[in-house]
């Protein structure tokens, strides 16, 4: 009998929503978080758009201290873990914190950090970079200072794999219980990656949708006249749990994460591999992980990018690892709405493929228009669905050929 793990506390920061229940009631809703750009003037950028948290206020968790000496991934980080840990309910005086672990990565980190103290290097000299820089510039120091906030004394450290990298935090800390290291682990990601350098960087690399005029409909998933991702930022934090720990305390119980699938592509630096076969190994390793058959899944929580590689490959990895099943199964992607959180993506999906189990309703893609003819499954278009889900996957693929999945199932007494 190995151990199980389940989740009793959800927090994000989102384009969206700044807490869950705003996140999930605008993911019904199908609201789109996407706009012009208000960070900077993007007018000399090809793509002058992104989803952009708008509202969130760091000084409602950290102080003034605090909040000059981290970076925005760090806050939003923060602010997540602060939701899942009061959603948890724990009584952390009461628990051996040495058992309680922290797995929160970033792809990118700090880089307002980074652009703002090379300007200084530039225009005042060595001597005016603040001693923070460092600090608050490298990825692991989101999960250091969750860690440090709450004294959580267990595993501790950061994933970075792009896109996948909150996913990996998440089956990574589902490992480190089964495996007997800690008994509760926090676990996600965070970005906060809209800077002028960072968007440069993804428009050279024409990755990024030019639908400058049209912003909310500018991520279309699996559409046919799809032209690119539009660019996210925020945070997903969940607490994963041991059950019988979790059943001794009188827990709420969400959902089980019963499997993990990771894989690597080995083929190309930004494009998947062709038909998608490594994403297709990693979902294929979470149903055997997590002992469902494909026939037993009901929801497909997609990566679904809104890129023309992906959204293609993907399809036909489902098709490969469900065959018929495929014909019958409900895919949509969170992206459609917050457009692609990077690093934190699978962190916030986590929590969407959550809800729905819980909920018994699947968010939709929006933007939904035309149809691709080889993107040709059920993507539960622009509204949401009713529908009861026994068990789910989520999928999140990062540059690098980084393949992640994660399954999860009802809980069942």
């Amino acid at each position: 009998m190995r151990r199980r793990v389940v989740i009793t506390g959800m927090g994000v920061i989102t384009p969206i929503g700044l807490n869950v229940k705003d996140f999930w009631s605008s993911l019904l809703a199908g609201k789109s978080g996407a706009g012009r750009i208000t960070r900077f003037d993007p007018t000399a950028f090809s793509t002058q758009i992104a989803a952009e948290v708008k509202g969130f206020d760091p000084s409602s968790v950290l102080d003034r201290k605090e909040i000059r000496r981290q970076d925005r991934f760090v806050h939003y980080a923060i602010a997540a873990a602060h939701e899942a840990l009061a959603d948890s309910k724990l009584e952390l005086d009461k628990e051996d914190r040495d058992r309680i672990g922290v797995v929160v990565g970033s792809g990118i980190g700090g880089i307002e950090t980074w652009e703002s103290q090379f300007h200084k290097l530039r225009d005042s000299g060595p001597d005016r970079i603040s001693p923070f820089f460092v600090p608050m510039m490298i990825i692991d120091m989101a999960s250091g200072e969750i860690s440090m906030r709450w004294n959580l004394k267990g595993p501790n450290f950061a994933t970075v794999s792009a896109c996948s990298t909150a996913a990996h935090a998440i089956g990574e800390s589902f490992h480190t219980i089964l495996r007997g290291d800690a008994d509760l682990m926090v676990a996600g990601g965070s970005e906060a990656s809209i800077t002028p350098l960072s968007m440069a960087g993804f428009c050279t690399m024409r990755a990024l949708s030019r639908r400058n005029d049209v912003p909310e409909k500018a991520s279309r998933p699996f559409e046919l006249h799809r032209d690119g991702f539009v660019m996210g930022e925020g945070s997903g934090i969940v607490i994963l749990e041991e059950l019988e720990r979790a059943k001794a305390r009188g827990a709420g119980i969400y959902a089980e994460l019963a499997g993990y699938g990771a894989t690597a592509d080995a083929y190309h630096m930004t494009a998947p591999a062709p038909g998608g076969e490594g994403a297709a190994r990693a979902m294929r390793a979470a149903l055997t992980s997590a002992r469902l058959s494909p026939e037993e899944v009901g929801y497909v929580n997609a990566h679904g990018t809104s890129t023309d590689l992906n959204d293609k490959f993907e399809t036909m990895a489902i098709k490969a690892v469900f065959g018929e099943h495929s014909k019958k199964l409900a895919i949509s992607s969170t992206k459609s709405m917050t457009g692609h959180l990077l690093g934190a993506a699978g962190g916030v999906e986590t929590v969407a493929t959550v809800k729905t189990l819980v909920e018994g309703v699947i968010h939709p893609t929006i933007n939904y228009e035309m149809p691709d003819p080889e993107c040709n499954l059920d993507y539960v278009p622009n509204q949401a669905r009713r529908q009861a889900v026994q068990a789910a996957i989520s999928n999140s693929f990062g540059f690098g050929g980084h393949n992640v999945c994660l399954a999860f199932k009802q809980y069942q007494r």
